[in-house]
């Protein structure tokens, strides 16, 4: 199971034959400086490799006309003059003798693709593909586009392989008209399209591009467009309508993914992994447009490392999403809300009215090029040069994922990419850390507390603040036993691991009693050995220490509770939800949202006493954890909740399939995935002290930690989160402008 890159040298063969500034972008060049910057980076090694085969003329069929194919087919015999001419009679199109062989080629390499994909072949991939095909309709060309390539691949995803519910997400800058008009009145497709609109002033300045076209008959609500009213949307506003469009909906209803790409690169890298966690990662992606030579190979990049597993790359910028943007999402939300629960709020904050004012002027033209296209590329490329720099900051650690396990997890059945960590920090430091505050020194009306290994001390010089050194003594005093102590140990050595680029992420099994004092220390231990800013995830009873410093490197939030506070900047409490509807979107809305903001560079996401979440809902806010930090987490299992009993999809079906977690995520009678989900065979368990076997862990599912998905309980089960959640955040955390 990997990842596959489907591509062809005869797709670089069609080119431009007249003068025509509108067509000249859409060139073999696309192609040849995306491969090179695959080569040059060592991705395309990387990949399984798979030549395109043309799609034949009946599978061209699922989507065009018998009339239309046939009047592509005769392009091949005509001269320059009649190619010109033909081309006329569409918009933004020209032909080649080659261009039938390399449509085809284009869309029998989105078949290949699916099929790989569905078939257990890999695990997901990318089609490297022109000429492009979202603008392309039944019966005619339109914006470069000949065949529909991804309404071909998901009509015969539906017809080949019997799926029943895919999303097609299109995050070119254009709206793909084609896909929509394909699919309009559709029910098993979701088409989500973000897309600049500028109040239909924007090619292909349709009417349907717009917030409020949903769809017709059946498919009402199955089309999603969120239209860009301005220019100059960045990484914030891409990942608010992530947040809180796209992955609310999708969650509803998805288990397949394909999409398009036209975004800032390493935005690319975060929205991918994101998708990822739907359909159990089958993602499949096909390149649409993209015809600023040197942001499209980056982007492209960018998807590829993705989809290998790489960590992604720090946004860039602020977390703040433009005004415009806000507009924007707030009236897709208000269109879709009677279509999907998950889009309705309790109590809804007043919608923001969109601009009734439309830029002046003359219409804009299709593409960025000539003159406007050349005043953006000096500072383009100025910007690209810095990503280019940033991007080595986190390269891909050796070990991708350490588990570490006390006895209890001695039957756990570990796939071959997972490194069973049996190693420990250094004996006299791990027992230094856990008696690190009974040091306090006796100094008269002064003492200071050092901590092993830190470099600043805590003075303690009143009575109140001696009551709290005795309220630690306690705390860590439960570190001293055997089995708590060699757990520390664990923990200090994955963490270590992971803040010096040995591993992406761990996992340890800690004693119950022991989980708030090893949370406490992980958390002083991050801060001291070099993490910037710290991000804790603490679901159940786990209380922020109260004298942990606020000095904005460490966010610390708590999912547990009957009410929403916010203590202060950087401590946030929110209530888990009762249904795992709820519980997803209390971490859309909120917890993602905030992470962002934070842009942490190491996540600590611990499981305490009584935290309530089932072992998909766990491993679940794990994945979409991972992905704001550069897959850099850390989770402590609470053991008293390490053998959960769950149906298990054993240890084949959890490295390389869609998961199975039990009735209570999908939503169908016995736990049953549904139709676009095949059943797989129990395997990996874990065994106990006792000898009980019990199937699917929690660190099993943890261990899902980039392959999680599936639908969530029905609609009527679906809990939104509070409205006053979000407004009592929102003043001091700009991400959460969207709800507030």
């Amino acid at each position: 199971m990997g990842t596959a890159l489907v591509y062809h040298e005869d797709m670089k063969e069609a080119r431009l034959l007249w003068e025509d500034p509108e067509c000249e972008i859409e060139s073999p060049e696309r192609l040849t400086t995306t491969l090179e910057c695959l080569q040059q980076r060592g991705l395309e090694q990387r990949c399984l490799r798979l030549t395109a085969q043309e799609a034949s003329e009946a599978e061209l069929g699922l989507v065009h006309s018998s009339e239309y194919v046939a009047l592509l087919r005769g392009t091949q015999a005509l001269g320059t003059g009649e190619l010109q001419v033909l081309s006329g009679q569409y918009d933004a199109i020209y032909f080649h003798p080659s261009t039938f062989h390399c449509a085809r080629l284009a869309a029998g390499a989105g078949l290949q693709l699916v099929d790989a994909v569905l078939t257990g072949a890999v695990h997901n991939g990318l089609a490297l593909v022109r000429p492009p095909g979202h603008h392309s309709q039944r019966a005619a060309a339109n914006g470069f586009c000949v065949f529909n390539n991804v309404a071909i691949a998901a009509k015969h995803a539906q017809q080949k392989h019997g799926l029943h519910r895919i999303l097609i997400v299109d995050w070119d800058v254009h709206h793909g008209q084609g896909v929509q008009y394909i699919f309009e009145d559709d029910p098993s497709v979701l088409y989500f399209s973000w897309h600049r609109y500028e109040h239909g002033r924007f090619w292909p300045y349709l009417r349907e591009s717009d917030a409020d076209a949903v769809g017709q008959g059946q498919g009402r609500g199955f089309t999603v467009n969120l239209p860009w009213n301005q220019v100059g949307m960045g990484n914030a506003d891409y990942m608010a309508a992530f947040l809180h469009v796209l992955l609310p909906v999708a969650f509803e209803v998805t288990l397949w993914f394909q999409g398009q790409m036209q975004a800032t690169p390493e935005c690319f890298a975060h929205l991918t992994q994101l998708l990822q966690v739907l359909a159990g990662g089958r993602v499949c992606a096909m390149l649409e447009g993209g015809y600023h030579l040197e942001s499209l190979s980056q982007s492209v990049c960018m998807m590829v490392q993705a989809l290998l597993g790489d960590p992604a790359p720090p946004l860039s910028g602020p977390m703040e999403p433009h005004h415009s943007a806000l507009e924007s999402i707030q009236s897709v939300r208000a269109a879709q809300a009677p279509h999907w629960t998950s889009l309705q709020q309790q109590s809804p904050a007043p919608i923001l009215s969109p601009s009734t004012h439309s830029p002046e002027g003359r219409p804009l033209s299709l593409l960025p090029g000539g003159s406007e296209l050349k005043t953006a590329a000096a500072p383009a490329a100025a910007a690209l040069s810095s990503l280019l720099d940033q991007l080595c900051l986190w390269p891909t650690p050796p070990v991708r994922t350490a588990v570490a396990l006390t006895s209890l997890g001695t039957g756990l059945v570990l796939p071959p990419d997972v490194l069973h960590e049996e190693g420990s920090a250094p004996q006299e430091e791990t027992q230094a850390w856990a008696r690190w505050a009974e040091w306090a020194g006796e100094s008269g009306g002064a003492v200071f507390t050092m901590c092993p290994c830190v470099t600043h001390l805590w003075s303690v010089s009143s009575r109140g603040h001696v009551s709290l050194w005795f309220a630690h003594h306690r705390l860590h005093k439960v570190l001293a036993k055997d089995e708590a102590l060699t757990a520390l140990g664990k923990v200090l050595y994955l963490l270590d691991g992971i803040l010096d680029g040995q591993m992406s992420n761990g996992i340890a099994a800690i004693p119950a009693p022991a989980a708030a004092a090893t949370l406490d220390v992980a958390v002083r231990r991050g801060l001291s050995q070099g993490a910037q800013r710290l991000l804790c995830v603490a679901v159940g009873q786990l209380d922020r220490p109260s004298d942990l410093a606020e000095d904005g490197r460490n966010l610390w939030v708590n999912i547990r509770g009957k009410e929403a506070t916010a203590l202060s900047m950087f401590h946030v409490s929110v209530p888990l939800p009762e249904t795992t509807g709820g519980f997803l979107n209390c971490v859309l809305a909120l917890v993602l949202p905030l992470a962002y903001g934070f842009q942490p560079d190491l996540v600590l996401l611990a499981l305490g006493p009584a935290h309530g979440l089932q072992d998909p809902q766990a491993a679940l806010l794990a994945a979409l954890l991972r992905v704001p930090a550069g897959s850099r987490v850390l989770a402590l299992v609470d053991v008293r909740v390490h053998t959960t009993a769950c149906r298990s999809p054993g240890p084949d079906a959890a490295w390389g399939g869609t998961p199975q977690p039990g009735p209570f995520l999908y939503g169908f009678p016995g736990g049953h995935a549904g139709p676009d989900v095949p059943e797989r065979a129990a395997g990996a368990t874990v065994e106990d002290a006792a000898g009980d076997r019990s199937r699917l862990s929690t660190v099993t599912w943890l261990l899902e930690i980039s392959r999680v998905g599936g639908f969530i309980p029905p609609k009527q089960h679906y809990e939104p989160v509070p409205q006053e959640s979000i407004v009592k955040h929102s003043p001091a955390h700009h991400c959460l402008r969207p709800l507030s």
